[in-house]
């Protein structure tokens, strides 16, 4: 399930900030609505959009082991395959098709 941060809206003076702060998060299903107000103190809430944590592979060797293909243009219609599989070609040629590389053995079912 993921997690989703709500911030407080504006507290008057005579309330107490909420135990949970002034921002907190929930885990809540995709298919539930936004929560309106807090499910702790029952102020007024909105939900925030929050940063989220990619890991990106970094080399080309990563991305290869994972199942992509990375082409670096050199020349108009020459492209280098960075990630090359054995048995591939190291350039890929515009009107050559010999020269694609073979998503068979990288696509499977």
């Amino acid at each position: 399930m993921p997690i989703y941060e709500y911030e407080h809206l504006a507290f008057n003076e005579l309330e107490e900030i909420c135990l949970w702060g002034e921002i907190f998060d929930i885990k809540q299903s995709i298919h539930d609505d936004p929560f309106t107000v807090c499910p702790n103190c029952k102020n007024p809430v909105r939900k925030r959009i929050s940063a989220v944590g990619l890991s990106l592979p970094k080399t080309n060797k990563e991305i290869r082991d994972m199942g992509f293909t990375k082409l670096v243009k050199r020349d108009d219609g020459v492209y280098e395959n960075v990630t090359r599989r054995e048995g591939e070609s190291r350039y890929m040629e515009r009107g050559q098709p010999d020269t694609t590389p073979d998503l068979s053995k990288i696509i499977r079912d």
